[in-house]
């Protein structure tokens, strides 16, 4: 039995309290502890955690590098270098921006501004859902939490493997969340969506050719989903690009997000082309703060008959 059919989101169990789980509520209680940290010390702490990451998490580095290597050919090796070193740092930076949203939520005052929100009102005042066109970024729910401060976003979410963990995020996702939909649930994607509400979802990553097709991404060949054309074309919801990021400095970041206009004729009748464009918009996006992207991910592990291997 898969753990999405076992266990229900967001409810908790008696089960729980089982020795099993022990080691995640320790994990649990030492976050929270960790969230009521002064903003000095949670990114001391991320560039220990993320030194101790890039030591020995070889695989995820190997595959960092990878990435920037055939999307930033004109960077160089020293580029490259400092630039996945600084992926493993926001990457820890953003696990401490998402507890200071769960948990001390009042960090972010005065530090948010928004460019482009009457994209996403605009088409809500002519009773459409809005599909917000974003990426995996490292800010994780800080991201979702800012834009939350503007409007109330759904999020298009993926079940944990550990109940107890899933649990947790969830309960602290509906803080700032208007709704959490699964992402294997259609019907609820496109009820959201005809009901005219704005969700969150992310097609960059690579889940194969069953529901994508190989599209361009950095000029790379890539696995591209589109299962948002779907949804889009049925519920005749507006496609709006959204993207957050950190800048300024560590010690007093600021955070932007920035809201695009909707897309025209989007989907269209040519599947690749949606896909190639959707790409494009998701490199624009990446180019702001290329080191604030998962790139530890395998984005481009599907490689069919005559394509040459990324990895």
């Amino acid at each position: 039995m898969s753990n999405k059919n076992a266990y229900q989101s967001g409810k908790f169990y008696w089960s729980f309290l089982l020795p099993q789980y022990w080691l995640t509520w320790l994990s649990i209680i030492s976050l929270m502890l960790l969230a009521v940290l002064p903003w000095a010390i949670q990114r001391r702490v991320a560039h220990v955690l993320a030194n101790i990451a890039w030591k020995f998490l070889k695989s995820r580095k190997k595959t960092t590098l990878r990435n920037l290597e055939v999307c930033f050919p004109e960077w160089s090796e020293q580029e490259r270098l400092k630039q996945a070193k600084q992926v493993f740092v926001d990457m820890m930076l953003g696990t401490f921006e998402t507890l200071n949203a769960w948990y001390c939520p009042d960090w972010f005052n005065g530090r948010v501004t928004i460019e482009g929100l009457e994209h996403i009102q605009n088409a809500q005042a002519q009773g459409q859902g809005v599909l917000l066109l974003g990426t995996h970024s490292t800010l994780l729910d800080a991201g979702g939490y800012i834009c939350a401060k503007y409007f109330e976003p759904d999020v298009v979410y993926r079940p944990q493997n550990n109940p107890l963990l899933d649990m947790l995020i969830y309960r602290c996702r509906s803080t700032i969340y208007k709704a959490q939909v699964d992402h294997d649930d259609m019907r609820g994607l496109i009820r959201h969506l005809k009901n005219g509400d704005a969700i969150w979802y992310s097609p960059d990553q690579d889940f194969g050719l069953k529901q994508g097709v190989m599209a361009p991404f950095f000029n790379i060949p890539a696995a591209t989903v589109t299962a948002h054309r779907r949804l889009l074309k049925i519920s005749k919801a507006a496609a709006v690009p959204l993207y957050f990021y950190r800048y300024g400095t560590e010690k007093n970041p600021k955070y932007k997000i920035l809201i695009e206009p909707a897309l025209n004729n989007m989907p269209s009748d040519n599947e690749l082309d949606d896909a190639t464009r959707t790409n494009k918009i998701i490199e624009q996006q990446l180019r702001i703060a290329p080191s604030q992207y998962m790139w530890f991910h395998r984005r481009f592990k599907t490689r069919p008959d005559g394509f040459e291997r990324i990895y």
